[in-house]
């Protein structure tokens, strides 16, 4: 790719997402009145987070056993209200050991 088509891309790339966020602002001087528009920008981070991240848990590991086994324990260690390094790390752990488990047997 040459440089200038490069920074081209960069720029619009850059001017889009400057505009994504300006615009909202621009627009948006008052307060936000409506309960449902703000109930529903309150869960869109989650929205989106989850969206992101939920399928690309199963195509992290090799097997979906092991994925599926670190899913179930993130999911229930969340529900005890676990913090997000023991959630993370507990996950991690069984999904490391469901993998090893499998390639033994």
């Amino acid at each position: 790719m040459e440089w200038q088509t490069f920074f081209l891309y960069l720029f619009v790339m850059a001017g889009v997402t400057y505009l994504i966020r300006a615009i909202p602002l621009v627009l948006c001087k008052q307060e936000l009145t409506n309960r449902f528009v703000r109930s529903f920008l309150a869960y869109v981070p989650y929205a989106v987070l989850g969206a992101m991240t939920f399928p690309a848990i199963f195509y992290s590991t090799d097997g979906l056993a092991s994925a599926l086994a670190g899913t179930v324990v993130a999911l229930v260690l969340a529900f005890f209200e676990k913090g997000l390094l023991t959630v993370a790390v507990g996950a991690c752990v069984v999904s490391f050991l469901v993998q090893v488990i499998s390639v033994l047997v």
